[in-house]
């Protein structure tokens, strides 16, 4: 995915009421921008960290730009991370258009926001290729503690485990249902941040117990674009071995 216009480059000030962020530009002008991550953003928040927004071409938006990368301090070294989770459904379907994500090999279409359970919309529908339709939960992960090792989540999820409660019914009910993490960073495995979110891993765990499928995508990121790069072995127990990634 690569951004339609180039990403201005400014200095973090501060983030505060979850979805906002002051942020002084190259020019010395204070800017405030939409900051789309409900999450605590353990690691990546710091002031005067080096941060790249996208400029909104909607002239009616109250805010004139949106937060996308920040050159974060992680475990291991700097690196630029993605943490508009808007982004990583946008890039599993553009995976799935270059028939990159191997799980989801044979499928035909990818639709997105389809409801199920209970009042519930799941990310995406995979269907057609003469496959069982599979429910596809997407997530996306930002949180580095020990170098290499991406974990979700960085706060309290409790949407999240719902979601995967109901994966796990779609399966007891006969179907297939697929959780696929979206590492917007460079990272070598994935794991549960279970001492953060205990009922989220519990929930995990009972759905993979009961069928339900989990994959984890590092992604590369750079001032121009960010693309799904490679899967990474889910360390929680009970999860499937990396899918080779395929080419189209």
């Amino acid at each position: 995915m690569r951004f339609s216009t180039p990403l201005i480059e400014g200095r973090l000030v501060r983030r505060y009421k979850r979805f906002l962020a002051d942020v002084t530009l190259a020019d010395g002008s204070l800017v405030t921008a939409h900051c789309a991550n409900p999450g605590a953003m353990l690691g990546l928040n710091a002031e005067g960290f080096r941060v790249l927004l996208s400029p909104s071409t909607n002239p009616a938006r109250k805010l004139g730009f949106s937060w996308e990368l920040v050159e974060a301090d992680l475990p291991g070294g700097p690196q630029w991370v993605g943490i508009n989770t808007a982004r990583p459904n946008a890039l599993v379907a553009e995976a799935f258009r270059a028939r990159t994500i191997a799980p989801l090999a044979g499928y035909e279409t990818l639709r997105p926001e389809v409801a199920y359970g209970k009042a519930s919309r799941v990310d995406f529908l995979a269907s057609g290729g003469g496959l069982p339709p599979c429910h596809v939960e997407v997530k996306n992960c930002h949180l580095m503690r020990q170098p290499g090792l991406a974990e979700f989540p960085d706060c309290k999820a409790a949407r999240s485990a719902r979601h995967m409660e109901e994966l796990a019914a779609v399966v007891a009910a006969g179907g297939r249902a697929m959780l696929i993490v979206v590492i917007q960073m460079q990272a070598t495995a994935f794991d549960v941040a279970r001492d953060i979110d205990p009922t989220f891993d519990r929930a995990l765990q009972a759905a993979l117990a009961a069928g339900m499928e989990a994959y984890a995508y590092t992604c590369a990121v750079e001032p121009g674009g960010v693309e799904i790069a490679a899967p990474v072995p889910i360390l929680t127990p009970g999860a499937p071995p990396p899918p080779a990634r395929t080419s189209g």
